[in-house]
C-alpha cells in the first residue's frame, strides 16, 4: 500500500481538511505523527482561510494554502475572484507530492486532491467511509488511489490519524499531540485580557440545542466567584446572550468581538474553561488548559477530550450535566493548579 520510504529523498506531503474550527483542530495530530515517523517530511496544508492562524500555530507545517470559497461562492462574477481563483489551483499545482490525504470526505475535498499533482507512483489517500452522523460525501472516494477504512464511531482526532498511519506504514499508539506552543509567563496580554486567573465561558454555538440552559451558566458563575469569567462572542446573537449571563454575574465581563488568533489567546492563557460542544472549547482542550466540556445535544464519543486528565466531560446526547456536576468538575480542575 505504502511508497513511504526513510531515504535522502523527504517526503513531500499535502493535508486537504479545509474547514471547520473544529474539524481542521482535531486533523492536526497527523502532523505530529507523520513527523515522528519521518522527521525530514515536508507538510503543507489546505484549509479555509479563517483557520489559517490555527494551523500556523504548528511549527511543523511547511506552507499554508489558503481556500476561501466561502468568501468566492459571494461575489463569483468579480473579476478579483476569479483571479483569486486561479492564482489558488496555481499554487495548488507548484508542488509534486508523494502523498496527499483527504481527511474529510467532501467533493469540494476531493476536488482539492484531484486537482493537486503527485509524483510517479504518488498515493492519493482517503477516508473509505463516514462517522455515523457526518457530512461524508461518498463521490469523494473517486479521488483516492487508496481509500481507508475506519469504525463509524471513530473518534473525530482518530480518524485523520488513522488514514495517515495506514498509508504511510505506522500504528497509531501514542497521545494526540496538536502540535501547539506553551503558553510563555512573559508574553505580553492584550487590554481586554485580566493579569490575574480567569475563567472563559464558550457558551455559543450555531446550534441551540447544543447550548446549555442561560439559568444554568450564571448559577456556575455565582459559585465560582470572585474569579473573573470573560464571555466571548461571535454574532449579534451570541452578544445579546453573553449580555443576559453578564447581566446575572457580577465578576463577568463580556468581551469585545475577536479575531480567531485573539479567541485562540483567550482559549491559551485561560485558568479555566467551561464550554459546550463548539471549535473553542475543542481549542482550549487542545491546549491542554484545565476544560470542562459540556455534551447537551451531540454524542460524547465523537469530540471529547481524551488526551490529558486536565479536560474533564460531562454529559451526552440528549442527557446535558447539571450545574452541580459541573461545578464539581470545575472545582477539582482548579485544585490540580
Amino acid at each position: 500500500m505504502t511508497l513511504a520510504t526513510t531515504g535522502s529523498k523527504p517526503l513531500n506531503i499535502l493535508l486537504v481538511r479545509v474547514s471547520s474550527l473544529g474539524d481542521v483542530l482535531h486533523n492536526l495530530p497527523m502532523v505530529a505523527d507523520i513527523a515522528r515517523h519521518y522527521p525530514d517530511a515536508n507538510i503543507d496544508w489546505v484549509v479555509e482561510e479563517g483557520f489559517v492562524s490555527l494551523v500556523r500555530l504548528n511549527a511543523r507545517v511547511r506552507n499554508i494554502i489558503p481556500f476561501a470559497l466561502r468568501r468566492w461562492r459571494k461575489s463569483l462574477g468579480k473579476p478579483e475572484t476569479r483571479a483569486e481563483m486561479k492564482a489558488f489551483w496555481r499554487t495548488l499545482r507548484q508542488q509534486q507530492y508523494d502523498y496527499v490525504f483527504d481527511t474529510q470526505g467532501l467533493l469540494k475535498t476531493g476536488v482539492i486532491m484531484g486537482a493537486a499533482r503527485i509524483v510517479p507512483g504518488g498515493r492519493k489517500v482517503g477516508l473509505a467511509n463516514g462517522s455515523e452522523g457526518s457530512g461524508y460525501e461518498g463521490i469523494s472516494r473517486i479521488f483516492h488511489n487508496i481509500s481507508v477504512p475506519t469504525d463509524p464511531r471513530t473518534h473525530a482526532v482518530a480518524r485523520g490519524r488513522i488514514v495517515a498511519g495506514a498509508a504511510l506504514g505506522y500504528a497509531v499508539d501514542t497521545p494526540a499531540d496538536f502540535g501547539l506552543p506553551e503558553v510563555s509567563p512573559n508574553e505580553p496580554r492584550p487590554d481586554w485580557m485580566p493579569d490575574q486567573p480567569y475563567a472563559v465561558y464558550f457558551h455559543g454555538t450555531a446550534r441551540d440545542a447544543k447550548k446549555w440552559a442561560p439559568e444554568n451558566w450564571i448559577a456556575l458563575g455565582r459559585e465560582l466567584a470572585p474569579m473573573p469569567i470573560l464571555l466571548p462572542w461571535g454574532s449579534p446573537k451570541e452578544l445579546a446572550e453573553a449580555q443576559v449571563l453578564a447581566a446575572g454575574l457580577p465578576n463577568a465581563r463580556v468581551l469585545p468581538k475577536l479575531s480567531m488568533a485573539d479567541a485562540m489567546l483567550l482559549a491559551r492563557h485561560a485558568g479555566l474553561v467551561i464550554g459546550v460542544d463548539t471549535g473553542l472549547t475543542h481549542i482550549a482542550a487542545a491546549f491542554v488548559r484545565p476544560t470542562v466540556e459540556i455534551y447537551a445535544d451531540s454524542p460524547r464519543w465523537k469530540t471529547e477530550g481524551n488526551w490529558s486528565p486536565r479536560i474533564l466531560n460531562l454529559g451526552d446526547q440528549g442527557t446535558p450535566p447539571s450545574v452541580a456536576e459541573v461545578l464539581a468538575a470545575a472545582r477539582s480542575l482548579l485544585a490540580q493548579g
